[in-house]
């Protein structure tokens, strides 16, 4: 179809009063949806990684979330229907698997923290990689909430709409025709972008009016330059995701070694005679022939509110004052992650809980990235940060002396000792 055919239709779509332009994506209660939606996802994640979440979808925290979104019936009819426990068929298997749910908090708390399209797409192959029974794109309608801009919603009327418009042969159910359609989208959306909006909802709306029959629009589907554009969008994506697959299984090593890192760090504060903090989402992890939580704390310290606590319980390490509850010492453990990240979590920790600022903070990381983590420590954004008693802490001094410091240290002069200052 011609680029002046699709505007003129797009023209039609936004003046029609019932189309969802005007009845959805003008209507002021659509924002409003978001901030609601992003808290819900952010307590289905808290209780899958905390052991609350239980095996049924009625009642839980997810059927809240996912009724705030199909509520918006003006395109997300029916977006429940893909996450209702159908016993027979044992899908979504997020809800009686415990290994699935908790890849899918992961799935759900990676996306929630990050802000970058390439981070987003590797938190989908991931959940892809899970090959999780029943959880397919229609996942995308959670994340749309987070990321607008990114992630387009995805139903049945939006595929058709996308395959009538362009010829394309968009399957339901698979992650990577998914993507190749929101490659097309963006590609649709840019060419006509005066007359929709960088909010992926707007080109959404538009195709799930078009499938649903609501304007006429000529059958591409079986057109040759159609099926070729389609053929060749979706062969970069499988190949993307190829290259992405092969990255995963290095992330999994290196994260093993962060893993490794982190019982190290458990050990060690334990042998000093700290309350040892393991972050929730780590708390599970293989370690040692046990768990990483093992022998460690269950609950953050009373003086942490709760407010606080939704940052703090992230970081990767922290020893606790037995006597005093304080918060003595914290650890990010940087592998191959962003150096930024753990700074952020750091200064969300002082900023938030104050009365425990007197503590040491530490970035552990590979000998190899101190260069980056001062270079990241100099930016103007983390000025507050030259407050704070931060220190970078190679691998290599960690491994070489942890038993020397467990066996002859007390309190924090031994890690203070290894661990370099950082200083503007």
């Amino acid at each position: 179809m011609e680029g002046n055919a699709i505007g003129s239709l797009i023209k039609l779509w936004r003046d029609d009063p019932s189309g969802t332009y005007r009845s959805w994506f003008l209507w002021e209660e659509r924002l409003k949806n978001f901030r609601s939606i992003r808290r819900g996802l952010q307590l289905v994640v808290q209780e899958i990684e905390e052991g609350r979440f239980g095996n049924l979808y009625r009642g839980s925290s997810l059927e809240t979330v996912v009724a705030a979104v199909a509520e918006q019936r003006q395109i997300f009819r029916g977006a429940d229907h893909a996450f209702l426990w159908k016993p027979k068929l044992r899908i979504p298997d997020i809800y009686e698997n415990l290994e699935n749910q908790r890849a899918f908090a992961r799935f759900l708390h990676d996306c929630a923290c990050c802000n970058q399209e390439a981070d987003v797409l590797r938190a989908i192959r991931q959940l892809d990689s899970s090959r999780i029974k029943g959880l397919g794109p229609a996942a995308a309608n959670l994340l749309y909430f987070l990321h607008p801009t990114i992630v387009p919603p995805f139903n049945t009327a939006i595929v058709k709409g996308y395959n009538m418009l362009t010829g394309a042969k968009v399957k339901l159910g698979k992650w990577d025709e998914y993507l190749a359609m929101r490659a097309g989208m963006l590609t649709l959306n840019q060419e006509h972008r005066a007359l929709l909006s960088n909010d992926m909802g707007a080109i959404a709306g538009f195709l799930y009016d078009l499938g649903n029959g609501r304007y006429p629009v000529p059958d591409m589907a079986n057109t040759d330059d159609g099926k070729a554009r389609w053929e060749e969008q979706l062969s970069t994506i499988r190949n993307l995701g190829a290259s992405e697959a092969r990255a995963m299984q290095q992330r999994a090593d290196n994260d093993h070694t962060h893993t490794e890192v982190q019982g190290w760090l458990r050990d060690l504060g334990q042998a000093l005679g700290y309350g040892i903090w393991i972050a929730s989402n780590d708390r599970s992890r293989e370690y040692a022939g046990g768990r990483l939580c093992d022998g460690c704390l269950t609950e953050l310290p009373s003086s942490i509110t709760e407010h606080a606590a939704e940052a703090v319980r992230l970081i990767d390490v922290m020893w606790v004052d037995t006597v005093s509850g304080r918060i003595a010492a914290a650890f990010e453990v940087e592998h191959s992650t962003s150096i930024y990240s753990g700074i952020v979590r750091m200064l969300d920790l002082a900023l938030g809980v104050p009365e425990h600022t007197a503590g040491l903070y530490v970035l552990v990381a590979p000998d190899a990235r101190e260069a980056e983590v001062r270079s990241q420590f100099s930016r103007p954004a983390f000025l507050r940060v030259a407050e704070l008693n931060l220190r970078y802490l190679p691998y290599g001094q960690l491994k070489y002396h942890r038993e020397a410091i467990a066996r002859f240290g007390t309190g924090l002069k031994g890690i203070e000792s290894i661990a370099h200052k950082l200083s503007r």
